[in-house]
């Protein structure tokens, strides 16, 4: 199966084709500035030099059918025919409260998407796009909609309620969503296997640090606290945004700057963080350097960064009781022993003990305590393209009176049934992922996820509540002790 994963932006489009089969990357690639005559396309190939064209790009449809056509080039491309794509997985930053977790688009799926752009103003009108254009040039591919936000549905709502009048919560959705959800999914996962302990059973602090940055407490597989909230403004300081900041600065600035509420937008998010603080660069690698050479601007700025990220640490670290990991990812997470190991000595007492030798190398494993420091990329083209492969596999459309069809659907015995009903019973908030994880471990000819997430739509069970979810597992937790 071929997955076409498509994050479009505002003005460019990255993809990527992904062989699900063995999980490789056929080709990648990037449109940008879209909407100019001088757009830049830049394309590479499985095991192929790259590819780089300027041409007029419009608009989304005319980047979509680019990217197309270089993926059926004669001399470049990688496949033959459009049939060749069998799913598409979109990312979408914005699902608000409607979505928690990954689904296949259909009509009430896009109306959902658009009512949430007046939350994500700058994002999903240009998801829609990219969706939109796949509808034409693309007819009949299914499509899945893969939110940011959705991983931080399982949030409680003492954590996500602002102290604000609760009228304007029911009135205007204003209420913490987080971001940055499908990258603190995957490294979750990843940071299970790498401890070897199912997900269901690991606390664990994500820090996905980039341009934009923001750490997640997760708690048994759940997202329960995030820095970012309703919009991705709030939490750490980030390369060009300001993160928390007392509100009352935000009128203070306004009137005594003259400025509009655009203006005071533009500032917080475009002129602030780590660029605003050291007025030079908002590139970690060129700000490490000038303080290096001895810029006490850069190292302040840089002192700034460090020190709200070792607060939020240690937040989350009182929100969750115990961890048993804190997981580096992102550009500047994945790629930068000075912040890691800024942010990280003195918690020597909190259990988390640095490997400076580790730590320069980039290794995946850079403390010796009794809390793990991982250091994992982030692949949320991979998790995108998993998620599609699960909807589009799982969901099978039966149709009245196909007995063979039902039967596919149902091909677990008996026992086999018996079985997943009663693990899913013990582990209702897993993802289907994690319970053929869990399966796989108490039996090697466990039945593949596929087969899993087909009987669990069949069942049911995987349109269960999240609070009924929650209350099953609270019952379990109870009788356990």
């Amino acid at each position: 199966m071929n997955i076409l994963v498509l994050n479009s932006g505002s003005s460019s489009i990255k993809f990527q084709l992904i062989q699900m089969e063995n999980e490789t990357v056929r080709a990648r690639g990037v449109v940008e500035r879209i909407g100019s005559s001088d757009a830049i396309i830049t394309y590479k190939p499985e095991e192929r030099h790259p590819l780089r064209e300027i041409r007029e790009i419009l608009n989304h449809e005319t980047g979509i059918e680019m990217v197309l056509s270089l993926l059926l080039h004669p001399q470049h491309g990688v496949i033959r025919s459009k049939t060749e794509i069998q799913g598409i997985g979109h990312r979408v930053v914005h699902g608000g409260e409607d979505f928690a977790s990954s689904v296949r688009i259909t009509s009430e799926v896009r109306a959902a998407i658009s009512r949430c752009i007046q939350f994500a103003p700058l994002h999903n009108p240009h998801n829609l796009k990219g969706i939109e254009a796949c509808d034409r040039l693309l007819a009949g591919v299914p499509q899945v909609a893969v939110f940011d936000t959705a991983f931080h549905h399982s949030i409680p709502a003492h954590a996500f309620l602002y102290g604000l009048p609760y009228a304007l919560y029911k009135k205007l959705g204003i209420r913490r969503y987080g971001f940055h959800g499908t990258s603190h999914r995957y490294v979750a996962m990843k940071a299970a296997e790498i401890l070897n302990t199912p997900l269901n059973r690991c606390r664990l602090i994500t820090c996905h640090l980039g341009n934009g940055a923001s750490i997640t407490a997760v708690d048994r597989g759940k997202s329960v606290d995030t820095t970012m909230g309703f919009t991705p403004l709030e939490g750490l300081v980030m390369g060009t945004r300001c993160g928390d900041i007392d509100p009352a600065l935000v009128p203070f600035i306004m009137e005594h700057e003259k400025l509009t509420t655009r203006q005071i937008d533009s500032i917080m998010n475009k002129n602030s963080g780590m660029l605003g603080l050291t007025e030079t660069s908002n590139d970690m690698r060129e700000i490490e350097d000038e303080a290096e050479r001895g810029s006490e601007r850069h190292r302040l700025a840089l002192e700034i960064y460090c020190y709200r990220i070792r607060k939020y640490i240690g937040a989350y670290m009182a929100v969750l009781g115990k961890i048993d990991a804190l997981v580096f990812t992102g550009g500047v997470g994945e790629h930068s022993p000075y912040v890691r190991g800024k942010t990280l000595r003195g918690l020597e007492n909190y259990g988390i003990r640095l490997d400076e030798e580790k730590n320069t190398k980039d290794e995946t494993e850079i403390a010796s305590g009794r809390i793990k420091v991982l250091v994992i990329p982030t692949n949320e083209e991979l998790a995108i393209a998993r998620d599609t492969r699960m909807i589009l596999e799982s969901v099978t459309e039966e149709k009245p009176g196909d007995a063979e069809h039902s039967k596919e659907i149902t091909d677990l015995s008996r026992d086999d049934r018996a079985e997943l009903v009663l693990l899913w019973a013990e582990n209702p908030e897993s993802s289907t992922s994690e319970l053929a994880r869990i399966w796989k471990k108490r039996r090697k000819d466990a039945p593949p996820e596929t087969v899993i997430g087909r009987e669990l739509e069949f069942l049911g069970l995987n349109r269960v509540s999240e609070q009924k979810k929650r209350q099953i597992a609270e019952g379990r937790h109870h009788e356990a002790h």
